[in-house]
C-alpha cells in the first residue's frame, strides 16, 4: 500500500505555503491535522527548494525544525527531515526522525552520507543535477528516463560505499527538479523503470508547476484547488506504478484518491478471479 507523506513547510518562503508555518506551535498543530487527515508520515523542512530559492544557513534550518521534530515524535507521529546539511540531518534523527530526505541525493553536502550511515535512519535520494538558482540550466536530456534511472543508481552505489544499505535507501526521481514541463512527465511515464530498481521509490508532485502548465493555467496563480486534484491523480497513478510513498500538501485529497485507487485495483482481481470459475 503507498504511503502518503504530508509535507510540513518551517520557511518564510516556499513556493506554495511559504510563511504559514513558520513558527513551530503553527507548524506541529497543521502537522497534526495532516495526520489526522491520513498522512502515514511527515516531512519537515527548515529550507525552501523552489526554483531560484537562496541557501539557509544551517544553524537557522535547525532553528527551524528541531522544535517542531521533537513535538511531531512526542506526539507519536513517524517524522522525515527535509534537509540538503549532514548537521542538520543527524540534529533531527537525534530528536527523533526517521528519514532523512535529501533533494540533493547526497551531492550537496559531501558529509551526508557518512553522516547518515553513523544513524540507524534512512535515506531519500532524489536525483538532482544541482541547487535552485540554477538546475534549470542543466535540463539538457536524451532520454530523461534513462538518465535519471541511471544517475540514481550511482547514488544508491555511493550510499552503499558511504556504509549505507539499498535496504536503507529510498529513491525520488526529483519531479521538477533540473526538469522542465514534457521532462517531468516523460519521467512519470517511465516511472516504473525506476521502481526497478530498488524496493521503495518515493514521488513528489505536490501543486508543481507543470501540472498548472498541463491545465493549461496561469503558473504565477496562487490558487491551489486545481493543482491538488491534478497531484491526487498523479499520486494515484504513482500507487498503481508501485510508488512506495507520495509527497503531498493536500493529504485528504490524496487520501481520498488512493482509496479509489485501490478499490479499483480490487474490482479488478474480483472481476478476473470470477472469470477463472
Amino acid at each position: 500500500m503507498t504511503l502518503i507523506m504530508g509535507i510540513v513547510n518551517v520557511t518564510p518562503d516556499s513556493f506554495s505555503d511559504g510563511g504559514r508555518y513558520l513558527d513551530a506551535a503553527a507548524a506541529v498543530a497543521h502537522g497534526l491535522r495532516l495526520r489526522a487527515d491520513g498522512a502515514d508520515l511527515l516531512d519537515v523542512g527548515g529550507e525552501s527548494t523552489r526554483p531560484g530559492a537562496e541557501r539557509v544557513d544551517p544553524r537557522v534550518e535547525r532553528e527551524r525544525v528541531l522544535p517542531v521534530v521533537r513535538a511531531l515524535v512526542d506526539a507519536g507521529v513517524a517524522v522525515s527531515i527535509d534537509t540538503m546539511n549532514a548537521s542538520t540531518a543527524v540534529a533531527a534523527v537525534e530528536a527523533g526522525a526517521r528519514i532523512v530526505n535529501d533533494v540533493s541525493g547526497g551531492l550537496a553536502d559531501p558529509e551526508m552520507l557518512a553522516a547518515v550511515a553513523a544513524t540507524d535512519a534512512d535515506i531519500a535520494l532524489s536525483h538532482w543535477r544541482g541547487h535552485s538558482t540554477d538546475m534549470y540550466a542543466r535540463a539538457q536530456y536524451g532520454d530523461v528516463v534513462d538518465e535519471v534511472v541511471t544517475e540514481l543508481r550511482t547514488r544508491v552505489e555511493a550510499a552503499a560505499a558511504a556504509g549505507i544499505a539499498p535496504s536503507r535507501v529510498i529513491l525520488d526521481p526529483g519531479i521538477g527538479f533540473g526538469k522542465k514541463g514534457a521532462q517531468n512527465w516523460a519521467m512519470l511515464r517511465g516511472l516504473d523503470r525506476l521502481i526497478g530498481v530498488g524496493p521503495r521509490v518515493l514521488l513528489g508532485t505536490s501543486r508543481k508547476k507543470f501540472l498548472a502548465e498541463a491545465l493549461a493555467d496561469d503558473p504565477a496563480d496562487a490558487v491551489e484547488a486545481r493543482r491538488d486534484l491534478a497531484t491526487a491523480v498523479t499520486s494515484a497513478l504513482a500507487a498503481q506504478a508501485g510508488a512506495w510513498a507520495v509527497r503531498v500538501h493536500d493529504v485528504a485529497g490524496t487520501r481520498d484518491a488512493l482509496t479509489v485507487a485501490r478499490a479499483w485495483e480490487e474490482g479488478s482481481r474480483w472481476t478476473s478471479s470470477t472469470r477463472s470459475r
